[in-house]
């Protein structure tokens, strides 16, 4: 993991939260939808099967653990976790919480941009929990 390095595309519209054993940890700026990326520190990373077995499963533990800090913040009624790549090839995850009331719903996300600031979002006020929530 020494020479991993984060697309410069998933920085530029992501706050980082935190490190896992595996994964960074971003959450999206988005000012209206719940949104983690799980980067792994893996260089050239692209594909799930990338991964080596441990490297699964820990994946799989943390996307879990994502989802659990997101439901325990935030109130929504379906959970979207995707792995698309089509754009950023790095090996990224996303789990998104999704609401009857969001801007797309019941269609994709992807390609919709949020309306309000990112930086006075109720999102954006919960950054500080979802870090202690991550690193209990």
């Amino acid at each position: 993991m020494t020479n991993f390095v984060i697309d410069p595309r998933l920085e530029a519209e992501s706050e980082y939260v935190c490190d896992l054993e595996l994964c960074r940890i971003f959450l999206k700026k988005d000012s209206e939808v719940p949104w983690i990326i799980l980067v792994p520190r893996k260089e050239s990373c692209v594909e799930i099967t990338d991964l080596v077995d441990h490297e699964r499963a820990k994946l799989m533990d943390e996307i879990h653990k994502s989802s659990l800090v997101l439901k325990k913040l935030f109130n929504f009624h379906k959970l979207n976790i995707a792995t698309l790549g089509n754009i950023v090839s790095q090996l990224h995850v996303h789990v998104i919480g999704r609401s009857h009331a969001d801007r797309a719903w019941p269609n994709p996300i992807w390609g919709t941009s949020a309306k309000g600031d990112w930086r006075s979002s109720d999102i954006y006020a919960q950054y500080d929990n979802l870090r202690i929530l991550f690193r209990s």
